[in-house]
């Protein structure tokens, strides 16, 4: 599926729930989904920074991909790690860097978190652009 396909994947699923306490139990699930993070990637190096919850990612570049892992210790971000990462993971930085993340506003997701949280989405988001720039200077 392309980037394009998932994020509208994600906007249908959200849509089946009418009101936000549902759209942060969904996300909780996603969450909780998550693959578990290995304590050493825990580090500062994969610390994002502008978050008020503490937020690791971690990034593999494999056969011209890269591979995202990410955890947060508070459950709603731990659910827009795993929207995020099954957006991006295993992408090109091509992709990454040509694609418009708009799943995050179409769902309202910004206007539904506290600013604080909201930042650290951007945060996030900026990171992955950074690994995708990095990386796509080693295929050139």
């Amino acid at each position: 599926m392309t980037i394009e396909e998932i994020q509208q994947e994600i906007i249908d699923e959200f849509s089946m729930y009418d009101d936000w306490m549902d759209k942060y139990g969904y996300l909780i699930e996603l969450g909780n989904e998550l693959e578990p993070f290995d304590a050493k990637e825990k580090n500062d190096q994969n610390l994002i920074k502008g978050c008020q919850s503490r937020v690791w990612l971690a990034a593999n570049f494999v056969d011209g991909k890269i591979i995202f892992r990410g955890e947060s210790d508070a459950v709603i971000v731990k659910g827009l790690v795993a929207l995020l990462l099954r957006v991006v993971s295993g992408r090109t930085p091509k992709e990454l860097m040509e694609n418009n993340l708009h799943f995050i506003d179409d769902l309202g997701l910004k206007q539904h978190l506290s600013p604080t949280r909201s930042n650290g989405l951007v945060a996030m988001i900026k990171q992955i652009r950074l690994y995708a720039v990095a990386y796509s200077r080693m295929v050139d």
